[in-house]
This record gives C-alpha cells, sequence and structure tokens, in this order.
C-alpha cells in the first residue's frame, strides 16, 4: 500500500508540474490516503506549489459592505434566511467607511480587497453604489485588486462592475451539483454556474471555489473541484465550514486537521497553477497545523471573514514568516504568465497506527470546538478598528 500511495504522489507531482489535470481516481486517492502519509502527500503537493508560485502569499482582505438579513436559505451561512446566529447586522455601508475599512487591510499587506454583501443578488442601485465604492478605493489605492462578491449578476451587471475597476468577482459553487439541494432551495447550482461565466465573458478574474465539512462525501469534493476546473476558474477559495450556532449545520464538527491538509492537497494537485486560496475557518478547523497549509495553498484572507473573526493578522504575518513564505507584492503577477485572462487586468518507514489515536478522539457533537467561533465584533459596520 505505501509503494501506491509514493508512486500516486510521484504521478501527480509529474502531472502538476505539466500542468496536466489529475483522473478523478487520483484526486479521490488523495483524500483517502492515511494519516501516516500525511506529510509525503503534503511535500508532493508542495512541489506543485512552489514550482509554480515560489513562496509567495497573497493576502486578500474582506470589507462586509451589507451583513445579515439574506432572503436565500443556504444551510452554511449566518446570514441566511431564518438564522439566530447572532451576528452584527445591518445595511449598506458608506463608501468612507468602506475605504476605511479597505484602507487597513492595505496597510496591513493585502494585494486584494473583496467587497462583499449579503444578499440574492444585487439590484442596479446595488451595482451603482459599489460602483462608487470602488472608485472611491481605487483613488486612494491604485494599485489594489478589487474583487466583488453580491451573489447572482443579472445582464449588464458584470461589465458595469469591471467599467467602475473592479479586478474580479468572486462567486462560489460551494459544493457538488448533486448535492447543492441539500444545502439551498432558493437557488440551484446552475445559478452559480451561470454567474461565474457571465463574470468571465465581461472580462473580470473569475474567483470560485467550495466549502468543505458540508456532510459532503468524497466524491463530492472531487465533482466541485472538477467542475471549478472545467469551469477555468483564476482563483479557488477552499473554506472550511465554520458551524455557527442559529444555523442548520451548527452541529457539522466532523473535519479534522488532517482532512483539511488532503483537502487543499487534492486542490493543488487539481488546480496545479491556480491560485488556491486558505479561506474560512482555517483557525478552528486546522488550528495549529496551518503553517502547513501554506505549503499548498499559495493565498490567504488577512484578517477577520464576514461574520466571524479570524486570527490575529498580525499572527498571520509571523506565521507566513516563520513557515518560510513572503508575502506577495503588489508588483508581482499571482498567476503564471500562460494564464493571460488574469493577467490581462492584473497590477503592474509504515506502521500500522494503534486503535485509539489523538485522531480518533477529535470531538463532534454540538458542543464541539464551540469556543472556537468567535463571532465577529469589530471592522466594518462597527465603531472598532478591524482586524488588519
Amino acid at each position: 500500500m505505501r509503494i501506491e500511495v509514493m508512486e500516486l504522489l510521484k504521478t501527480l507531482v509529474d502531472k502538476g508540474l505539466r500542468c496536466e489535470l489529475p483522473t478523478r481516481e487520483e484526486a479521490r486517492a488523495v483524500l483517502a490516503t492515511s494519516d501516516d502519509d500525511l506529510l509525503d502527500v503534503v511535500a508532493a503537493a508542495g512541489k506543485v506549489r512552489r514550482h509554480w508560485f515560489g513562496r509567495r502569499v497573497k493576502l486578500n482582505y474582506l470589507v462586509n459592505l451589507k451583513s445579515g438579513l439574506c432572503p436565500e436559505d443556504c444551510t452554511y451561512c449566518s446570514q441566511r434566511l431564518g438564522s439566530k446566529a447572532e451576528i452584527l447586522t445591518y445595511t449598506w455601508l458608506k463608501s468612507d467607511r468602506a475605504v476605511a475599512a479597505a484602507s487597513a487591510g492595505v496597510a496591513g499587506g493585502a494585494k486584494r480587497v473583496c467587497l462583499v454583501a449579503s444578499g440574492r443578488g444585487p439590484t442596479d442601485r446595488d451595482v451603482d453604489r459599489v460602483s462608487d465604492t470602488i472608485a472611491a478605493i481605487k483613488e486612494q489605492h491604485s494599485e489594489v485588486e478589487v474583487c466583488v462578491c453580491l451573489g447572482l449578476l443579472s445582464d449588464g451587471q458584470a461589465e458595469r462592475l469591471r467599467s467602475a475597476g473592479a479586478h474580479a468577482y468572486s462567486h462560489n459553487l460551494n459544493t457538488s451539483e448533486d448535492m447543492y439541494d441539500t444545502i439551498c432551495t432558493t437557488h440551484d447550482f446552475a445559478d452559480r454556474v451561470d454567474t461565474v461565466r457571465r463574470t468571465q465573458d465581461a472580462g473580470l478574474s473569475a474567483c470560485s471555489g467550495l466549502i468543505a465539512g458540508l456532510g459532503e462525501r468524497d466524491e463530492d469534493l472531487v465533482d466541485v473541484a472538477f467542475a471549478l476546473r472545467d469551469l477555468d476558474v483564476d482563483s479557488v477559495p477552499v473554506n472550511f465550514l465554520i458551524p455557527f450556532k442559529g444555523t442548520p449545520l451548527a452541529e457539522n464538527w466532523a473535519l479534522t486537521p488532517h482532512q483539511c491538509l488532503r483537502i487543499l492537497a487534492m486542490a493543488r494537485f487539481v488546480f496545479p497553477d491556480v491560485e488556491v486560496r486558505l479561506a474560512g475557518g482555517r483557525e478552528i478547523h486546522l488550528r495549529t497545523m496551518q503553517p502547513l497549509a501554506l505549503h499548498l495553498a499559495n493565498a490567504i484572507f488577512l484578517g477577520d471573514y464576514l461574520t466571524s473573526e479570524g486570527q490575529a493578522a498580525k499572527a498571520d504575518l509571523a506565521m507566513i514568516a516563520d513557515a518560510g513564505f513572503e508575502v506577495e507584492n503588489m508588483d508581482t503577477p499571482t498567476l503564471p504568465s500562460h494564464r493571460g485572462r488574469e493577467n490581462l487586468t492584473a497590477p503592474a518507514g509504515h506502521h500500522t497506527p494503534p486503535a485509539s489515536s489523538a485522531a480518533d478522539h477529535t470531538p463532534t457533537g454540538p458542543d464541539a470546538h464551540t469556543d472556537l467561533v468567535a463571532l465577529r465584533r469589530r471592522g466594518a459596520g462597527t465603531d472598532l478598528p478591524p482586524n488588519a
């Protein structure tokens, strides 16, 4: 079995260095590797990551423009219809407040600012409002990439956002098409694919990823990864479910740090030359193993998320430096030159484990690690300084 794993990893490294897509069977096999093989899996995927991205880590920073009260029923979301999570709720931030939040992220080293608003999708007035905010941010930080995430797009809206100065649009597929109706009933998988395609047709860089920990099978993780690869997106955020109290998935605490690393490794093999971003939930699921994830992902979110607090930004920067990585500069293209679309708009001995191990005792159930989910109470929408 050990020989088979090493042969698998050698094949995947060779394919990754050639930018060749693994088979579905190979991707599933990565997810099925044992904890004893984990460091070999990380080392193999790390070779692919370093080949295409060196030791650079791109920092992204979230600004939540409008929080809560979403009419959609996505089961994983603290802002969903019927959510009882005690999150911050507020309507649209004024441009000056949004610029102040974005500036904090840029000062902390963020190369991309992600403007996010809850809701099914923007009205034309919403697009005007966000366009004004983009212009205000670019006036102060002309070199920063601005990514927008407003939900499902309708005709002409992506084009208007690009004209306003947006670099990218973010809209996750989240999970496989087969599983999608178990996590949302107010829109479907095809709606999300349609928005990603609208983004690309408008000349925006497409950012679209997944959420692990929803109760999916390995097959679902492979399916959504291959769906994203078929769409040829430029950036893939890998999120790990944050089980907010007051949401339907509050008791989903099945992920382990080792499983999260295998998911990231699978993503790197499927997306050798694409930005793989370590995103929401990394602190509560990877915990002390976060530095290993930097050998797989070439980007992270700095600071807080939409409705939950993240690791202290200074701790993020120290982790990057201590792990031997460096923050990516504004003037360094993120993706390899052959991925032209994104760069068009980019700024200038085996043993059997014992019957009982630490992984076996990973707490599960409604009270597992709930103390790790800290609701955001600072930054955008508050009078307190942001985490950046």
